[in-house]
């Protein structure tokens, strides 16, 4: 029997609908939610920094540094930019496409 590959932008039309429906947008949104996330994760290990520490470099809490690089809390922009750029002295760039 022969099996039918599909790409992911197809899984994900299969599964979420296709882009520009709602539940394809909820589904980006938690995402890149995620990834945002990661991203943290990343420079904060890089720059051997403990949640606390970047909490208090930046006046948040742990808990906030926590659900943000776990995906479970929405960011805002303003926020991005203290965590990264004052907290963890990256530079930030943003692209719209």
């Amino acid at each position: 029997m022969k099996k039918h590959l599909t790409s992911f932008d197809e899984h994900l039309d299969k599964r979420y609908g296709p882009i520009g429906t709602r539940e394809r947008a909820n589904f980006e949104i938690k995402a890149k939610a995620f990834a945002i996330g990661e991203i943290i994760r990343e420079a904060r290990k890089e720059a051997k920094m403990t949640q606390e520490q970047l909490a208090e470099r930046t006046g948040t809490k742990k808990s906030f540094i926590s659900r943000i690089e776990n995906g479970r809390s929405d960011i805002q922009l303003s926020t991005l930019y203290k965590l990264l750029e004052i907290g963890l002295g990256k530079r930030v760039n943003l692209t719209i496409g």
